[in-house]
This record gives C-alpha cells, structure tokens and sequence, in this order.
C-alpha cells in the first residue's frame, strides 16, 4: 500500500500502512486556529501541543513541517467534524481537502478520526484541573486534539476499531 496517498477513515487502514507505528500529529482545525497533539512512536500516550493561528496554507503547511520534522511524524490525524447525525457538511469538505493538501506536501497518511464531543469532553477534563477560563479558552483546540488522538490511537493499537 502506498502509504503517501493513504486518507483513510479506517484505523485499519492505517495500521497496515505503518506496521513498525511512528509518531503521530493530530490537528484540530478551527477556522482561526489549529490545535495540535503527539502521540509516542508506541501509540500508547497523546499530548496536546501548541495551538497555531491559522492563516494561508502555505504558512501553516511550513509550520506543520517543523513539527513533523522535529517529532519524526510518520502520518497526520485530523479531526473530522461530523453531524451529530453521522452526515458531513462544509466543515467536514474542509477538513478532507486540508487532509489532501497536507498528504501531498509531506507524502505522509492521513488518518481522518470523527471529533464529535472531543471538545467538550477536553473542556471537561480542563475544568476538573480547576483551570481558567481564560486558559482554556487558549488551549481548548490542542486539548481536543489530544482527545480525538487518543480515540485514535487506542484503536491502532487494537482497541476497538
């Protein structure tokens, strides 16, 4: 399988595609910002990142590739927002056409993981460690990240797929 053209709903799919794992960046793309998570080569841990301003394409895809190159990234996750329902709307295009830029321009798999409650349930986790509203509101993006991240990952390492 040829792992640089791989976008794939399919935790499955992935884990053929990287059967020695890697290391793993997740991205919660938000109209302003992206939020960002690792994973360990094992995936065992997720951890929030830094969450970037979103501008142009070509500036977040150069920031992006500082991150990959200096977590060695084997392939991206990126939130996908879908309906409560199941269906996809705009968001969700958005986020299958950022998912085909960036497979292009790092020749790295694309993991496309459902982000439905992964906000709420980090702002969950964020308030039980008493933190600041202004805090949270600064960090929420990458919290979700690490959220989705370790549904995904707990599914590549033969959790529930």
């Amino acid at each position: 399988m040829d792992q640089s053209a791989l976008i794939t709903d399919s935790a499955a799919d992935l884990r053929e595609a990287l059967p020695d794992g890697g290391a793993l960046l997740a991205l919660d793309l938000g109209t302003k910002t992206i939020g960002t998570a690792t994973c360990d080569a094992g995936w065992q841990f997720a951890t929030a990142g830094k969450t970037l301003e979103r501008g142009k394409f070509g500036r977040d895809r150069d920031r992006l590739g500082q991150l990959i190159q200096e977590r060695s990234i084997r392939a991206i996750v990126i939130g996908l927002p879908r309906n409560m329902d199941g269906s996809e709307g705009p968001r969700a295009q958005a986020s299958r056409a950022y998912a085909r830029n960036l497979s292009a321009a790092f020749a790295l798999p694309v993991l496309l993981w459902d982000e439905r409650w992964s906000t709420s349930s980090a702002e969950r986790d964020m308030i039980g460690q008493d933190m600041s509203r202004r805090k949270r509101a600064e960090r929420i993006d990458s919290h979700a990240a690490a959220v989705f991240l370790q549904g995904a990952i707990d599914a590549l390492a033969g959790g529930i797929l």
